[in-house]
């Protein structure tokens, strides 16, 4: 086994550790030992320090088309979730990226532990690459374009609420007085690593559905 498969392997294996929920809900770093952080950003450095795509954006687009599910995040709006109104907990979270298109959509499910109320919330958003440092092409920077937020309720107390699908549509405003960015640190045909302009941290994996 190479040492990137090594790695690959290490970081996989920490994270199915701290994957305590069975629900496959993201791991943010607002529930972890702060050692435990430490060690996930180490063995994400390592990893990313032996990316077989260094370029992508220019080299290998198609990778990125399709389905990811989020394993583990530092990010602020994915911390967040840990705290939702009305008892709610987030579920599995999908970021669903269409190439052609340069566009994605963020979608987290939520629910109440009883079952009382189920249903998501939805962010799409466009994106193209960025050209940093004055380079002619592309690296592993794109833009974000933010378009709307929906919130939905498909389900109360197990039944169906079409009415409720979605329950409000807002726009979803980026930062004022900047653009969003992502750079894409890793990317094989299994695994994402992402890092935004906060520092906030995303590790994926690539879905069959959702």
């Amino acid at each position: 086994m190479n040492n990137l498969l090594k790695v690959k392997e290490k970081l996989q294996t920490t994270l199915d550790k701290i994957q305590t929920n069975g629900d496959g809900s993201p791991v943010t770093s607002l529930k972890l030992d702060k050692n435990l952080v430490v060690e996930i950003e180490q063995i994400t450095e390592e990893l990313e320090g032996l990316n077989p795509n260094l370029y992508p954006l220019v080299h290998a687009p198609t990778l990125l088309a399709g389905t990811w599910r989020l394993l583990y995040s530092t990010a602020r709006e994915i911390r967040s979730l840990d705290s939702l109104p009305l008892g709610l907990k987030v579920g599995r979270v999908y970021q669903q990226i269409d190439v052609s298109q340069k566009s994605f959509f963020n979608l987290a499910f939520v629910k109440h532990p009883l079952g009382l109320v189920s249903g998501y919330v939805k962010v799409t958003a466009s994106f193209e690459p960025a050209k940093v440092n004055g380079s002619p092409l592309p690296d592993k920077r794109i833009n974000v374009y933010f378009d709307k937020r929906y919130l939905s309720i498909n389900r109360i107390i197990g039944i169906q609420t079409p009415q409720l699908d979605p329950l409000k549509v807002v726009q979803a405003r980026s930062p004022e007085g900047r653009i969003p960015y992502l750079d894409i640190t890793y990317l094989d045909e299994t695994l994402r690593i992402g890092r935004g302009g906060e520092g906030s941290l995303f590790i994926l994996v690539k879905s069959e559905d959702i």
